[in-house]
């Protein structure tokens, strides 16, 4: 046996394995070990095998450990032997052996991009945090349930690892562990990266250049250079196996990425501003095209040619975006798609597109560079507008047609041009009509519509443990309140008769008493003087004379919003001790008599209940709305008020503030009437909802919103002042709740 095979064989010895394969693998093992690894490192290399051979899960474990742990170990540290070996062996004396030889297949992917053993050790031990709080016992005391997250995690862990650094893979993996703990299936389908949670939470937790943090200096930007002041509206990325989303605008903001990584050599906020750049430049310069009279391929074909207008316009005014443009804009091969089997529209479009972008595209296609011409013939002139676009797109679509464009095999390579908006804002539908059938067929569609309800608004929600928000954690439907008898709150007003004139009096000292002019009004209760002087020195010189030569007078000195929300849940049902009537009726009584003192003051309010079932059904049903009158149809679906489900409050105060801070007024009020402290069906941790409405009422004192609670609950001072601060009133009595709610309202708006 020559030297090479003895020294072979002494290590094999070495080695406390009785695999047959390992013999035929053994020796190229070695070899790498031998050219990495020190003598001290190959006695913890051998050892390790041994160790990892002893676990009883076969060869392909063992053989992973030879094959890629001594290039682990040369980068990493010859610690990493005995670490690796370690937690297998510690992996396979729990329910979750199985996961071994995955684990022992991604350590490498995971080593390069960790490149420290420090680091990697912290990944194993979170791996083990992980295991130790999902794995399951029957007995509640030996733990016999392999996790069902664990496998899935680690077979999403090279591409976990190129999205996220190890923090960031920390938070989301605790959120999963968190929130789907205690459900086998959705846990699965979290870490598998199935669930819009996982990915929401992915989104958040990604490098690149975020919009949070950039989202001052974008306005700034929009301001300084397009003199815009639109409210920007961050959305999650879609990845993977969705179409990517496209930003867009409309009345609500400019809707962009809440992330974008560098690419082509333009830095993530370069790609920011070009796509700001892009809308704002349609914002300025575009106007509405009817779309009913085109085809769907002249659409998109005014699109792309008012796109590459308005871009040009855009580097006429600030030319550093030729670059950004250029580099971002996919430059697409000529001749690449096959016009006998697949549509080529697209790609023949985004080839005008770089045409027209780059001179120097240097495509042969004659109509390709004819049209290109006529799009910088009509710039030049200098008075181009949409409608000489829409021109040049008809004309384009006729003179390149093709069968095959209608094919539904379409080219979408290089065609997608993604820092461009969708162009919904460039489109104006017609849709009224002189046909009778329409208007049947519109009512009926309304009909629908008005049974069915909105869609849902989703908000998200505190998290006080990571001291992190939910994205879109909870989903809140509004709907109208069914109608009642309101022949019944006017029979609660008569019984409070004594109260509602006492609190008439009151009223009337709370209404302004100061009187201001309003001038230059052409009815008026008096004269004008000095503008009905003017008009007549205008009259007799010959000029037109002003009409507006009277004046009126209106109260000044108050200027509120209210918004009562009122808790729906199953409690308000039941009958207080003490008392002979349900908090549901005396709630009516009470919201019965403020609303009559509010509509007797003119204050503009509102009403809404709430109420939840889980996270996914948070009901927010309107009872009376701010421009609503107190009359007999508010009545009568206060009438109708019932109670159900849970008490999900954060959700319904953000929803309230939402209506509320629309309102104009100096001084805006949000007053709640509850029963009980947050809760719902499918949160355990009872501080989770108190602590998530908290945060809401943080949210409202900075969008300048007063909040103010009236609890009925005995036990609230054990949470309610956590929630509220000073801004609660508990009511002991509540068969005094009538008077009460009245007084707080008079002494927070006197």
């Amino acid at each position: 046996m020559s030297e090479p095979n003895e020294v072979i064989a002494r290590y094999r010895a070495q080695l406390s394995c009785n695999f047959k394969q390992l013999d035929e693998a053994f020796a190229a093992c070695m070899q790498d070990a031998l050219a990495l690894l020190s003598e001290q490192g190959i006695k913890d290399y051998l050892d390790g095998a041994s160790l990892v051979c002893k676990i009883g899960r076969g060869f392909d474990p063992v053989l992973t450990y030879l094959e890629e742990m001594p290039v682990i170990a040369h980068k990493l540290g010859e610690g990493m032997l005995t670490r690796v070996s370690q937690a297998v062996w510690k992996i396979s004396r729990t329910p979750n052996g199985r996961i071994i030889p995955i684990f022992l297949q991604t350590l490498p992917d995971v080593c390069r991009r960790l490149d420290s053993e420090e680091l990697v050790g912290h990944y194993i031990t979170l791996l083990f945090e992980m295991m130790d709080r999902t794995t399951g016992s029957i007995h509640g005391f030996h733990t016999t349930i392999p996790s069902p997250g664990l496998p899935k995690l680690l077979e999403q862990m090279p591409y976990l690892m190129s999205q996220l650094a190890l923090g960031g893979l920390k938070n989301w993996i605790e959120y999963g562990i968190r929130n789907y703990g205690k459900h086998p299936h959705r846990q699965e389908e979290y870490f598998s990266l199935q669930s819009a949670d996982a990915k929401a939470m992915l989104q958040h937790e990604r490098h690149g250049t975020l919009f949070t943090h950039n989202e001052r200096k974008l306005n700034l930007y929009l301001q300084a250079c397009w003199e815009s002041h639109e409210y920007l509206v961050p959305y999650s990325v879609d990845f993977r196996d969705m179409r990517e989303q496209q930003p867009y605008f409309d009345e609500f903001g400019m809707r962009i990425p809440d992330v974008f990584d560098d690419a082509h050599g333009i830095t993530g906020i370069d790609r920011y501003r070009a796509v700001l750049a892009h809308m704002a430049a349609h914002q300025r310069w575009t106007h509405k095209v009817v779309a009913d009279n085109f085809s769907p391929q002249q659409r998109i074909a005014i699109e792309r040619l008012e796109d590459s207008r308005v871009e040009y316009l855009a580097m006429q005014e600030y030319p550093g975006l030729r670059r950004i443009f250029t580099a971002l804009h996919p430059a697409p091969v000529e001749n690449e798609c096959d016009s006998k089997t697949e549509s080529c529209f697209r790609h023949r479009l985004a080839m005008l597109s770089w045409a027209i972008l780059n001179p120097a595209h240097g495509y042969q296609n004659v109509k390709i560079n004819e049209f290109a011409g006529k799009f910088h013939a009509k710039m030049a002139e200098g008075n181009a507008t949409t409608a000489d676009m829409v021109s040049v797109a008809i004309s384009f679509v006729a003179q390149t047609r093709l069968q095959t464009d209608q094919l539904p095999s379409v080219y979408f390579n290089n065609t997608a041009i993604p820092y461009r908006d969708d162009n919904r804002h460039l489109w104006q539908y017609i849709e009224e009509s002189d046909d009778e059938e329409f208007f049947d067929e519109h009512k009926q569609t309304a009909q629908q519509n008005e049974q069915s309800g909105l869609p849902p608004r989703h908000y998200p929600e505190w998290d006080y443990s990571t001291q992190t928000y939910r994205p879109d954690w909870t989903s809140v439907y509004e709907s109208l309140h069914p109608s009642g008898n309101p022949a019944v709150i006017d029979a609660l007003l008569q019984k409070h008769a004594a109260l509602a004139k006492r609190l008439k009096q009151i009223v009337d000292l709370l209404k302004p008493q100061n009187y201001t002019r309003v001038r230059y009004q052409e009815e008026g209760s008096e004269l004008d003087l000095d503008v009905a002087i003017r008009s007549l020195i205008d009259f007799k010189g010959g000029a037109n004379p002003d009409p507006r030569i009277n004046m009126s007078h209106k109260h000044d000195g108050r200027n509120i919003a209210v918004m009562l929300l009122l808790d729906l849940s199953a409690s308000i049902s039941e009958v207080p001790e003490g008392a002979t009537q349900s908090i549901l009726e005396l709630s009516q009584e009470a919201v019965s008599l403020l609303a009559y003192a509010i509509e007797a003051l003119g204050d503009p309010f509102a009403i809404a209940g709430f109420a939840s079932n889980t996270r996914h059904e948070v009901r927010y049903q309107h009872i009376k709305g701010f421009k609503e009158h107190w009359n007999d149809e508010v009545k009568g679906r206060l009438a109708a008020m019932q109670a159900g489900y849970s008490t999900r409050m954060g959700a319904a105060v953000r929803h309230a503030a939402h209506y509320l801070e629309h309102q104009q007024a100096d001084k805006k009020l949000l007053l709640i009437l509850t029963d009980g402290e947050p809760s719902d069906i499918d949160v355990d941790d009872p501080q989770l909802l108190t602590q998530d409405t908290r945060q809401a009422v943080k949210e409202l004192d900075q969008k300048g919103i007063y909040s103010y609670c009236i609890s009925l609950d005995p036990r609230a001072d054990e949470y309610v002042r956590d929630i509220f601060g000073k801004r609660v009133t508990v009511v002991d009595n509540v068969q005094r709740l009538p008077e009460r709610m009245t007084q707080v309202f008079v002494t927070l708006t006197g």
